[in-house]
């Protein structure tokens, strides 16, 4: 696979990158790195591209030269590779196309030379050289604004590798561009190094909501280290319940808060209007602009993936219908009653519960047959409407920011992680936060919580929006011997356990034939 010239995909960060670059992955050809090459370098462009190339999928929109060969270029998008690769094994989504690799995301029975397993893996490097390379170029300056776009762009360093960690688990490490073979680590050494990254360039982030919108601060950094400590025991074999609460409380007490209408999270006007107050909670989005970020990942795979043309107004011509719900998911809102063939405002005032936007007019609970996508309720979270009733810029790309780190992850990462460093016990500030998020929702509070309830409530919270695998996995509910199973867990349609090896994905075939350095995953 090769990774084509970092160059930006919009027309105001175009770079001018005019040298030839190896890889910081053996197989990665950057095109152009190469260290002894005298170069112009534009700052501010390439920093730009640090950001954009977790929107945007190459030199110009929305195809034809894309960032990574080998993967079709909408699909080697960064939101939508993750997407992929944490909602589609697990009890929420299910994808009805027949396209390479999809069957094997839906049951959990991918091998080393998966081509979308190898597009994310490579993505990740792609971000991750291009950050080492700005972090090179810009070394030794110390004007205030160089200081803090390179603790941003550590933090964006760190945030690649954390979904290295969570999704590979020992991989190659660089931190420089080189022409050498990178050694292959640990998980917990990585662990190690996210950890000191974000609390080094915390600092130097700025303040809270002092920063431009789509930039991350100081808030990003906290809510990152969160996720990594609640995700400690996973990745080091050791529980770190107090530094996840700690941090997650840090961000609750901040000057983001809660969006006091859940759906506003998820419109075409998310970033700010005279009626959508989404971007109180939404702490670092992923851009999206009908007009000026065209791209088939990000947004518009979120609301075109989910939508048929069938449903309710959704705001674009795009109706992909592909990915549907698989029934586990509806019974989080339903758990004593099937889920009723209802629109989605009529579905939420089923559920009395604001969060259970499904679309159930002519389809299925069960999936019975894979191949349609009206078997399993409709998903109609994602939407490029505005709540302000403007035009959105395009009838087809889309406006909606993907919220891609928002202020409720910490609600429940502080109640899960402080249950836990109480033994289970289910005390007031663990209900409180919880139920701060029910209320929100126009749910029914409760006076406690259990493991089991709390895993509902991160799925109620966040459904399919790209984390469900890694909750799984935690609570040992995903690969190995669990008690929990959903319709087509591991490719039969009333659900079976999956080897504990797919709890991690392969290091590709591809780098592991480049480069001596690395072992493989268990089980691949």
């Amino acid at each position: 696979m090769k990774l084509r010239y970092l160059k930006s995909l919009i027309p105001a960060a175009a770079l001018t990158l005019t040298l030839s670059v190896t890889s910081c992955v053996s197989d990665l050809d950057v095109n152009p790195i190469d260290p002894s090459t005298t170069m112009e370098f534009h700052q501010n462009e390439v920093f730009t591209k640090i950001y954009a190339t977790m929107g945007l999928t190459g030199q110009q929109g929305p195809a034809g030269s894309g960032d990574v060969d080998g993967i079709d270029e909408g699909t080697s998008d960064f939101y939508r590779l993750i997407w992929n690769a944490n909602e589609l094994p697990t009890d929420e989504s299910h994808c009805c196309w027949g396209d390479v690799g999809i069957p094997e995301l839906n049951y959990a029975s991918w091998g080393a030379s998966h081509s979308q397993v190898t597009g994310l893996y490579y993505r990740l490097y792609f971000d991750i050289t291009l950050c080492n390379f700005f972090l090179e170029q810009t070394d030794g300056k110390t004007d205030s604004e160089t200081v803090a776009q390179r603790a941003e762009t550590r933090f964006m360093r760190a945030l690649n590798y954390y979904y290295l960690i969570d999704l590979f688990g020992n991989v190659p490490f660089v931190t420089k561009v080189t022409t050498e073979n990178p050694k292959q680590i640990s998980r917990a050494e990585l662990f190690d190094f996210i950890e000191s990254e974000l609390k080094a360039c915390e600092p130097d982030m700025l303040a809270p909501k002092t920063n431009t919108y789509g930039r991350a601060d100081k808030v990003a950094a906290w809510l990152l280290l969160s996720r990594l400590y609640l995700n400690a025991e996973v990745y080091t074999g050791k529980a770190r319940w107090a530094d996840a609460a700690s941090y997650a409380q840090k961000v609750m007490t901040s000057s983001y808060t809660l969006c006091n209408t859940y759906k506003y999270l998820f419109m075409a006007d998310n970033n700010g209007s005279t009626v959508n107050t989404a971007t109180s909670e939404i702490i670092l989005p992923i851009i999206q602009n009908g007009t000026t970020t065209q791209n088939y990942g990000g947004s518009l795979f979120l609301i075109a993936s989910t939508h048929k043309s069938d449903m309710t107004y959704y705001g674009t011509t795009e109706g992909w219908a592909g990915n549907s719900c698989r029934p586990q998911m509806l019974a989080k809102f339903f758990p004593t009653t099937d889920a009723p063939n209802v629109n989605a405002e009529a579905m939420v005032a089923a559920a009395k519960d604001d969060r259970a936007m499904f679309y159930g007019v002519d389809r299925t609970l069960s999936i019975d047959d894979e191949s349609q996508f009206v078997n399993g309720f409709s998903c109609a979270k994602f939407s490029n409407v505005r709540a302000d009733g403007a035009s959105s810029s395009d009838s087809k790309f889309v406006d909606m920011d993907v919220p891609f780190m928002r202020v409720a992850e910490a609600y429940l990462t502080f109640a899960e992680a402080t249950m836990r460093a109480n033994g289970g016990v289910s005390t007031q500030p663990v209900t409180d936060a919880i139920n701060a998020l029910r209320t929100r929702a126009h749910a029914k509070t409760e006076t406690s919580y259990t493991y089991s309830t709390i895993l509902d409530e991160w799925s109620r919270e966040f459904a399919l929006e790209g984390r469900r695998r890694s909750d799984l996995i935690r609570f040992g509910k995903f690969g190995g011997n669990s008690d929990y199973t959903w319709q087509w867990k591991g490719g039969t349609i009333n659900g079976t356990n999956f080897s504990s090896n797919f709890n991690l994905f392969p290091i590709p075939t591809k780098d592991l034939n480049s480069n001596p350095n690395l072992v493989q995953n268990p089980g691949y």
